[in-house]
């Protein structure tokens, strides 16, 4: 489904691609001196010359300077303009420093950022999750990363179970357990790991996404303690769930005493309630990051009535000491105030109208490029998130969606269309509407799309 000769990079023969992605990055440097001067060789004092390793990965020549954010623009410290899709990968989906959470910040401010107690906001913010998500008992984590851990090892507890089951092209943030991958049908650690010394199938499960027959054969064993799961494959070339797969989820999930970990901090995107309120799916802990307080560094974990009762009598009976769940400068007043801010007058049902309607404007506005030129490519949607593929869909599974990548042509998408003012994630090709994104900026980004289509496929 997702192949393309030999001799091609999504059809486009290499050296067509190699010629445009050099021709963009001298523009790209000619156009950012200062930016060049001020990055140098690497920014002192940082390991690899970054403060975190992955602002090595973005395709162009060296990493955009930026010198300041707002709304859906980024401007670098040359005076470039861009119309920002990429957002943070997320973590600022609903735009930079979005009005209510920057006066929250304010405010917090001068009342302190972090004391180990809770306040007003807490008290508000819990019973706006409940609210707002569906689940009625929630603790608070500074990362999905540290979501996702902090709720595993409660399914853990609440099983007795020791294994968790993932699906081939997962991403669910550091956690170490989902690491892991299908090699040739075979399970495997990922891939690359630094400094992973343990054999992490033995205790991780691996299957394809969309494959009832694979998932019910791993479950039926009945070792399993907890499925971890995005509704819809997106850190990949992104792959929606098959018609009835959700729902079997569910069932098989339940028949074997397994729980269900709904991992919703990319499909966030989806509506106000995320896609398990959308399309009404029943998770047994539920985990969101990112972009829960405007770009605070927050994340929540949500457990069910029943969970949360089992949890309780598990926490009552065990053997005193610390439990590994748990950072002291999680659940912070800074971090309460901005949800707030955020859950009550940002993730509303008026902004993500908004960013609906515009998302499917690109969506369309893509693939009437792609159709014109006969690539073989498509352009798949989860809510205000929309990507652009470099092979035909659409795709089924983590197996499909890594064939599917094309690191040197996207490279080469990316860094043009940053000349042409328009900023998408680096690591795949992924795209987000923000409530303060413009119709302008969307036709911006389609028109820069169908030039590089039109370049690529001449």
């Amino acid at each position: 489904m997702a192949g393309t000769d030999n001799r091609n990079s999504g059809g486009i023969e290499p050296e067509r691609i190699a010629r445009l992605h050099e021709r963009e990055a001298a523009t790209f440097r000619a156009a950012r001196p200062k930016s060049a001067r001020a990055y140098g060789d690497g920014l002192p004092g940082f390991l690899g010359g970054v403060p975190m390793h992955w602002m090595n990965d973005w395709p162009t020549p060296f990493p955009i300077m930026v010198e300041k954010a707002r709304g859906a623009t980024i401007i670098d410290m040359d005076g470039n303009i861009l119309a920002d899709f990429c957002l943070g990968d997320t973590g600022s989906m609903f735009g930079h420093s979005p009005p209510p959470v920057a006066r929250a910040i304010r405010r917090q401010a001068s009342r302190g950022l972090t004391y180990m107690l809770p306040s007003e906001d807490a008290a508000a913010v819990g019973k706006l999750l409940a609210e707002k998500f569906g689940l009625p008992r929630w603790q608070i984590a500074t990362t999905a990363s540290d979501a996702n851990r902090f709720a595993l090892r409660a399914a853990r507890a609440v099983t007795g179970r020791r294994k968790i089951l993932v699906f081939n092209g997962c991403y669910h943030g550091a956690v170490d357990e989902t690491f892991v991958r299908l090699d040739n049908g075979r399970p495997a650690n990922k891939r690359g790991l630094a400094g992973e010394f343990r054999d992490l199938t033995e205790d991780t499960k691996i299957v394809e996404f969309n494959d009832l027959a694979a998932l019910e054969a791993a479950l039926a064993t009945r070792d399993v303690a907890c499925v971890i799961t995005e509704p819809v494959l997106t850190n990949c070339c992104m792959v929606p769930p098959q018609a009835g797969f959700q729902e079997n989820l569910r069932r098989l999930t339940r028949e074997t005493g397994t729980l269900l970990l709904i991992d919703e901090t990319h499909t966030i995107s989806t509506a106000p309630g995320g896609y398990t309120r959308r399309h009404g799916l029943e998770p047994d802990i539920f985990v969101l990051g990112k972009p829960i307080a405007g770009g605070v560094p927050a994340s929540v974990w949500g457990l069910s009535a029943e969970i949360a009762q089992r949890y309780d009598d598990y926490l009552a009976t065990k053997e005193a000491g610390y439990s590994g769940i748990g950072t002291t400068l999680s659940a912070n007043p800074l971090q309460f105030a901005a949800m707030r801010a955020t859950l009550e007058q940002v993730m509303t049902d008026e902004n993500y109208a908004h960013m609906e309607t515009l998302a499917a404007r690109l969506q369309d506005g893509l693939q009437a490029s792609i159709d014109k030129h006969a690539l073989p490519w498509h352009v798949t949607r989860v809510g205000a998130r929309v990507e652009f593929i470099c092979a035909p869909g659409p795709l089924r599974n983590g197996g499909e969606a890594e064939a599917a990548h094309e690191p040197a042509l996207e490279a080469a998408i990316h860094v043009a269309l940053v000349n042409r003012g328009v900023l998408i994630a680096p690591f795949h090709n992924m795209m987000l509407i923000s409530p303060v994104t413009t119709r302008r900026q969307v036709d911006r980004l389609a028109a820069a799309f169908a030039d590089i289509a039109q370049v690529l496929a001449a």
